[in-house]
């Protein structure tokens, strides 16, 4: 009985080749990647450690040799008065942090909502045969190649209310019959700034979907005209399943940037409660205001809500890390 089980057969031998092809494969990737994960332990781990570590603290900017470990006090803490009242304290009891936290969660539904539809858009148009189709594909990358500050400045420029071409065009079209003080105005600030973001990460998803576009065989729309499919049906159908790996991966990327968003705001609103999103708050607390413990704090909750969201997207949309559905 035992030398029947020690008996090895043809399929027995190409499972053990296939297991020991997939674990050189694995050693092979570890080796690879071990320099890279160097790197990220000591340009991302060990910063993010001092983070969290700094958060427990009451660290300034003055006494940063000199910090003494203080819990979680700058996340949430409270406070007993004489007269029995209970005073809750630290950031996740701070109404402006909270307001910071829903500012940037409306910008970023918004701003990512319009940028995947419209950059669906473009993608579809510029994957159309036209006369000079080059030139356009070219021009359409100028906004998300221009940096975040020049573009901040010369969309503030153009939002001027005195000197700005935007106000000069509304009020010979008529749409206006006044100048408005576009960044002053607390109703005006957020669209204004959602203006500029959508201009600018349009072009990043077009590209994305655009590459996926480029991949779809012609000989799929060729049967479908043949059979007289409806175009709508085959976008729904057809076109949009294979491109949705890319669309979602677009998706991620840009999610995670309006998150930390911080040029745009910083540049055109810099003071406003209206615009001041987490990573403006988290500056402020760090240099502005000298708490560097508390600002740490900020950047840790930031770092977190963050990490969760995409952690969610991910998982909820299905999506694994080379940007293919599951």
């Amino acid at each position: 009985m035992a030398h029947l089980l020690a008996v090895e057969t043809p399929a027995t031998r190409l499972s053990h080749s296939k297991s020991d092809l997939k674990a050189q494969r694995v050693r092979s990737a570890w080796v690879f990647l071990a320099p890279t994960l160097l790197v990220l332990a000591v340009v991302a781990a060990w910063p993010l450690a001092r983070t969290i570590y700094f958060s427990l603290t009451n660290a300034s900017l003055g006494n940063i040799g000199e910090t003494q470990f203080i819990g979680f006090q700058n996340y949430f803490a409270w406070d007993t008065t004489k007269s029995g009242r209970t005073i809750l304290r630290g950031l996740l009891a701070d109404p402006v942090w909270w307001n910071a936290v829903w500012n940037t969660l409306k910008f970023t539904v918004i701003s990512v909502v319009w940028e995947t539809i419209l950059g669906l858009v473009v993608a579809l148009a510029l994957n159309s045969l036209f006369p000079g189709r080059g030139i356009v594909r070219a021009a359409i990358l100028v906004p998300w190649a221009l940096p975040g500050v020049v573009a901040a400045n010369m969309w503030a420029w153009m939002f001027n209310d005195q000197f700005g071409i935007i106000n000069d065009i509304l009020l010979h079209l008529g749409v206006i019959s006044h100048k408005i003080a576009w960044m002053a105005n607390p109703d005006t600030m957020m669209p204004v700034v959602l203006v500029v973001a959508i201009w600018m990460g349009t072009p990043f998803v077009a590209l994305l979907v655009l590459a996926a576009l480029q991949t779809v065989p012609n000989d799929i729309y060729e049967s479908a005209k043949i059979d007289g499919v409806h175009p709508l049906k085959v976008f729904w159908r057809v076109t949009l399943p294979l491109i949705r790996p890319a669309l979602m991966v677009a998706v991620i990327f840009r999610i995670l940037s309006a998150l930390r968003v911080f040029d745009l705001i910083y540049v055109m609103t810099p003071s406003s409660s209206e615009t001041v999103t987490m990573s403006i708050l988290t500056q402020r607390y760090l240099f502005g205001f000298d708490r560097f413990g508390y600002g740490c704090a900020a950047s840790t909750v930031l770092f977190l809500i963050v990490a969760c969201i995409a952690v969610v997207y991910i998982r909820v949309g299905r999506v694994n890390v080379e940007g293919e559905g599951r």
